[in-house]
């Protein structure tokens, strides 16, 4: 009588194994004997295997957690310093001291190496300082800026170098990096960074985002 022998691959004794997990609780032994290769050569038995494999995730989890903690207290910062802006903007009784409050809190409170602030029109009182230019909108030297301008999107990182010398003039040689808001109807906001890793395509805006409306509006009181 000839027999049949029925040869099962490696692959076949894996899939069974994926469906009946608890296959190895029946033959302790079994497990016990079990060896799994290792990256760096020796071999480990089955449940050393597993503990190594559980410290490993175990360890990602905490690296995670604690990942996310540090940006929780970076975030909630950058709360508090955007409600204690947006407080000390509200209490300027003029424009010029708006536009004030603004640039040194920029400089002062959020690290900026270099603050420039671009009017589409004058200020009454607005004061003589590096950090601030009126530009009309129909000037030439904004064009670079247009698109930012229309679509009302901050721009973040190296900028072009056309847009880096009318926003900084001399200094341009010392920023590597800007964050860079369009102002609705008042027109623009950077913040420059000897970094050049401070500001970066990609990053969050929300923060800056939020300082650039709140400076819009308080400039609004003093419309006329």
């Amino acid at each position: 009588m000839n027999e049949t022998v029925e040869k099962i691959g490696a692959h076949e004794v894996a899939a069974w194994l994926r469906r009946h997990p608890g296959f190895l609780k029946q033959f302790p032994d079994l497990a016990l004997t079990l060896v799994v290769p290792r990256d760096d050569g020796p071999t480990a038995s089955l449940a050393s295997y597993q503990l190594e494999v559980l410290r490993d995730k175990n360890r990602e989890l905490s690296r995670r957690l604690a990942e996310l903690a540090g940006n929780a207290q970076v975030n909630e910062r950058l709360a508090v310093r955007t409600h204690q802006l947006t407080l000390a903007l509200m209490r300027q009784h003029t424009a010029a001291d708006t536009l004030k409050a603004m640039a040194a809190s920029l400089a002062e409170d959020f690290n900026g190496d270099r603050v420039r602030i671009v009017l589409l029109n004058p200020v009454e009182g607005q004061p003589e300082a590096e950090w601030l230019q009126v530009i009309g909108d129909d000037d030439a030297r904004l064009a670079p800026f247009r698109d930012c301008l229309r679509d009302g999107e901050p721009i973040c990182g190296r900028l072009q170098a056309e847009k880096q010398h009318v926003l900084y003039g001399e200094d341009v040689e010392d920023v590597q990096s800007t964050a860079l808001l369009p102002l609705p109807g008042v027109g623009l906001l950077a913040v420059g960074s000897r970094d050049p890793n401070r500001f970066y395509p990609g990053m969050g805006t929300l923060f800056l985002r939020m300082m650039g409306e709140a400076l819009v509006v308080a400039l609004q009181r003093f419309a006329r």
